[in-house]
């Protein structure tokens, strides 16, 4: 009970930081902390999509970067050969999503176990990496899009409001559009998890075996499952693009799988709040770092990790919790010991 009610109020508490930090943060930031923090808020869209397939359906994908290079890729070249962002907005979830559901049918029918489907995603974000390294040449275009190969995709229109292709967000407005989408995540997501089917993914999750007896098709929830936590990533991929104003095959990258790995292990497994609090924290620390010049920082980081994994092995946010939840255990037991016999709690 009292750990239900703690995820309640940690909810509320991060909705709360959301709403107040879309509205203020542009009162009292500067264009560069802006854009920083605009950086932050896409990663966290990004780092959910992996976080919710892994924590809550069990699923560990060591090639989250697929879908994320292929939502980024496919607004670019859509927003560039239209000139509206807006239906390439809407592409960028619906076309990794689709690949998603597709990749997640031949692998969960299939019946992969975790370690050949760890493989499958890791080598599939590999040919999506390779893929569009080759494709430098001038007859590699869509459109007007020319895909670039590692020089990439320059010249990436700035998302607009929707209906007019001449009105582009400044900076602040765009960071108020993504914090939104961020949250809206947050909260969909959340509201899943509580659903019929989130508490089936999680059942799953704990027991394939047991699941399947009561009767779920567990190859169909997990088909879900990845299908929509493609399609987040895929969308974060498409903020990145928009948010750069460029994208390369670097989206493609082991780098980016890593990441979104490191983020959903250093703020918990099975949160949603813990790995946006870790995106948070990492990359400033990163950026901190790099700013020192005094060893390589992802040296530095790599020893943090390191450490946070060995002391923290359930991550930053569940053992936050846990400690909060016992810190107020001893002291309602503690005020109940000074409680006078003979009197409710409530008269003291």
């Amino acid at each position: 009970m009292e750990r239900s009610i703690a995820k309640d109020v940690g909810f509320y508490v991060m909705l709360g930081i959301g709403l107040v930090l879309m509205f203020i943060g542009p009162l009292i930031w500067d264009l560069f902390q802006i854009m920083q923090i605009t950086q932050y808020v896409v990663l966290s869209v990004y780092a959910l999509s992996l976080a919710y397939i892994w924590g809550f359906g069990g699923i560990l994908s060591f090639g989250q970067a697929a879908f994320f290079g292929l939502g980024a890729y496919t607004f670019a070249v859509a927003s560039i050969n239209m000139g509206d962002t807006t239906l390439p907005f809407v592409l960028s979830f619906i076309l990794p999503a689709a690949f998603g559901a597709g990749l997640g049918y031949f692998m969960f029918y299939g019946r992969l176990s975790e370690v050949y489907l760890g493989v499958v995603t890791m080598v599939v974000t590999l040919i999506f990496w390779k893929l569009i390294n080759h494709t430098a040449g001038p007859e590699y275009s869509i459109g007007d899009a020319r895909l670039g190969g590692f020089n990439g995709i320059p010249s990436i229109p700035i998302l607009n409001v929707p209906g007019d292709p001449s009105a582009w967000l400044d900076p602040a407005q765009m960071f108020q559009v993504f914090m939104a989408i961020l949250i809206i995540v947050y909260v969909v997501l959340r509201l899943i998890i509580a659903s019929d089917f989130g508490r089936v993914s999680v059942g799953i999750r704990e027991n394939e075996e047991r699941s399947s007896l009561l009767g779920y098709d567990i190859r169909r929830h997990k088909v879900i499952v990845f299908a929509i936590g493609s399609g987040i990533a895929g969308m974060s991929g498409a903020m990145w693009a928009t948010y750069q104003t460029f994208i390369d095959p670097n989206a493609f990258s082991m780098e980016m799988s890593a990441k979104a790995l490191v983020w959903v292990m250093a703020g918990g497994i099975g949160t949603l709040a813990g790995p946006i609090l870790a995106v948070v924290l990492l990359q400033w620390l990163s950026l901190k770092l790099g700013t020192m010049h005094i060893l390589n920082n992802y040296v530095i980081l790599g020893g943090i990790m390191m450490i946070l994994v060995l002391l923290l092995p359930k991550g930053l946010l569940p053992t936050f919790q846990a400690l909060s939840l016992r810190l107020w255990t001893i002291g309602k037991s503690k005020m109940k010991e000074r409680t006078p016999k003979g009197k409710a709690a409530s008269d003291v």
